[in-house]
């Protein structure tokens, strides 16, 4: 069983991926970071690898990427990153990246040292399903789950499409836009995840938008098989640099507030608490 199946594996309540851009504020600082987040409660480890025109990112991720690229992140150290990380801990890693540093690299180059360095995903952001075939054998071939974004406006055939193609688990975007913090979860994403899981039996990660307790406990009750949570936590970076004691101290207390809220609902018998229900 791979290690992000293992991450589902007999869960009564969702799963918890915690984002962060590798390498924001400085590679040494970001493999505190994760592991920071590791020790918070995260069940999965999303890292972003910098790029210079991240177009599905709001601005928030943006600044992020753009902090990483002016301390000299790379592929390279990227792959240090997960090393790192891999060394002291067994928490799955996908890596969240545009197409381009993937062609560059090489496709075949790009899986074999992901794998190589501890990956266990990847996620292509801006590659849609019909021009992603060159990655289905690579993946394969190395063992890395390829994970695929479903969109609220991506149609029922398209869906299957993707669930086919997809491993490990679909991200279901909540809404429509950018990555960012929101105040409020879209009416209707609990029925945007049963259709999902009534097409497959891949596990639903919802993302895009969660900032708050009252999130996780609505997609709880909604049914999500993970929450992602992002922007959120690099805000809370963004907002302490320079300090990176507050960085570590005020990530760790957010990220185990979200994770907290999860395992309330667990210990009160389930994940089906009423407060922040989403509806649909």
């Amino acid at each position: 069983m791979s290690r992000i199946a293992e991450a589902f594996s007999a869960r009564e309540c969702p799963a918890f991926i915690g984002f962060m851009v590798a390498g924001d504020p400085d590679p040494d600082a970001a493999v505190r970071i994760a592991l920071t987040l590791i020790d918070a409660g995260v069940d999965i480890l999303e890292l972003g690898i910098p790029f210079s025109d991240p177009g599905a990112d709001g601005p928030t991720i943006e600044r992020a990427h753009e902090r990483a690229l002016r301390a000299g992140t790379t592929p390279d150290r990227v792959f240090g990153m997960v090393r790192a990380i891999r060394s002291h801990s067994n928490v799955p890693i996908v890596l969240f990246t545009y197409y381009n540093p993937v062609y560059r690299r090489g496709v075949e180059r790009f899986f074999a040292e992901a794998a190589d360095a501890g990956a266990d995903g990847v996620l292509v952001v801006d590659l849609p399903i019909e021009e992603a075939e060159p990655l289905a054998r690579p993946a394969a071939r190395t063992g890395i789950d390829r994970i695929f974004l479903i969109a609220p406006t991506t149609s029922e055939e398209r869906r299957k499409r993707i669930l086919d193609a997809a491993s490990g688990f679909v991200y279901l975007i909540s809404l429509e836009g950018v990555t960012g913090a929101r105040e409020y979860l879209p009416a209707g994403i609990a029925a945007s995840i049963r259709s999902l899981q009534r097409l497959s039996s891949l596990p639903v990660a919802v993302g895009f938008g969660i900032s708050k307790p009252e999130h996780v406990r609505a997609l709880c009750t909604a049914g999500a098989d993970a929450v992602v949570v992002g922007s959120a936590i690099t805000q809370v970076i963004e907002e302490h640099m320079g300090d990176k004691e507050a960085i570590v101290r005020e990530v760790h207390a957010y990220v185990s507030g979200l994770c907290a809220a999860r395992r309330r609902d667990q210990d009160a018998g389930g994940c089906d608490g009423e407060e922040g229900r989403v509806p649909g």
